[in-house]
């Protein structure tokens, strides 16, 4: 399918960073684009092209109201990681796009997810979703994409690192210095499942996307310094303090269950879980993640050091 041919897109997630990046990129393309969200109109993103339903993924009528007439879907699950409460959400999404009749669904897992089964509810959860999909689609003539991606760029610029690196050339990060990472941009996602929805070849598979290098702590400050055009050096944070700061922000379940991926990392047990996949997922659709050091660069990292100029 062409940009000249419209899809119209059920974008489960869409006022969250990863499902709003993907909301925005199918609006710029002129897809016609349609979300869930419980918040009150004045707590909604600006999203230009994006419509709104108000409902609740709980509720199976609000789910397949969203999905009536979609041709496609773009599903991310929230910061949830109660598996009774995952697996009802993704019953309702697969009995809403078999009832509609999509052509296909993209599921982006939200993380790797490593082969063996763990206790971690943040791999178990969207491990979970997937088969529940899996399950509810087959025979149905609904084409499913799974992507599994790393870790994103975005994280490092944000209220919790800008400052630090933009005023102290600090990248403090709760993953092990030693860990290869190919991390990866919210808008490398966003065109990842844009290929991912159009893209031939690619329906019934599991691709774990990334950006094009897979970088050791060290080797991203690197990448950071030629951004930022000054020094950069990197900081393992503990999880248990990188999950204390996050639950500040979104409450302490929704961190216990993000942190898990990190105390995970942290103990050794998957060390290449968030590495790059030798080009794989990028030659199936057809997709060139931007480089660390040119994100870097266009990012307006002076908000930080200006926000700091006005505290003065």
């Amino acid at each position: 399918m062409s940009d000249h041919m419209p899809m119209r897109v059920a974008v489960v997630g869409a006022t969250g960073f990863q499902g709003g990046a993907v909301a925005r990129l199918l609006a710029e393309r002129n897809h016609r684009v349609r979300t869930l969200t419980r918040k009150h109109e004045t707590e909604r993103p600006d999203m230009p092209g994006v419509s709104f339903a108000s409902g609740d993924l709980a509720k199976a009528a609000d789910v397949r109201q969203l999905f009536d007439g979609a041709t496609h879907a773009s599903v991310v699950m929230p910061l949830v990681y109660d598996a009774g409460t995952v697996r009802t959400y993704a019953q309702h999404i697969a009995d809403a796009a078999r009832e509609a009749g999509l052509k296909r669904l993209v599921y982006n897992a939200n993380t790797r997810v490593p082969e063996a089964s763990t206790n971690v509810a943040a791999f178990e959860t969207r491990r979970l979703a997937e088969t529940v999909l899996r399950e509810g689609l087959r025979e149905s003539g609904v084409e499913l994409v799974v992507l599994r991606p790393p870790v994103y760029l975005d994280n490092l610029f944000s209220p919790w690192n800008g400052p630090a690196l933009a005023k102290e050339g600090v990248l403090a990060y709760p993953l092990p210095a030693d860990t290869r990472t190919a991390w990866l941009s919210h808008r490398d996602l966003a065109e990842a499942v844009y290929a991912a929805l159009t893209a031939d070849g690619v329906a019934g598979r599991t691709l774990d996307i990334g950006g094009s290098q897979s970088l050791t702590g060290d080797e991203l400050a690197e990448a950071f310094a030629e951004g930022l055009g000054r020094e950069v050096r990197y900081l393992a944070l503990p999880p248990h303090v990188f999950e204390e700061g996050l639950a500040r922000a979104i409450g302490a379940e929704a961190a216990a269950g993000v942190a898990g991926i990190y105390h995970y990392m942290a103990s050794g047990a998957g060390p290449d879980l968030m590495a790059g996949d030798g080009g794989t997922a990028a030659e199936a659709l057809a997709v060139k993640p931007t480089p660390v050091d040119e994100w870097v660069a266009r990012q307006p990292w002076q908000i930080w050091t200006d926000e700091a100029a006005d505290a003065s």
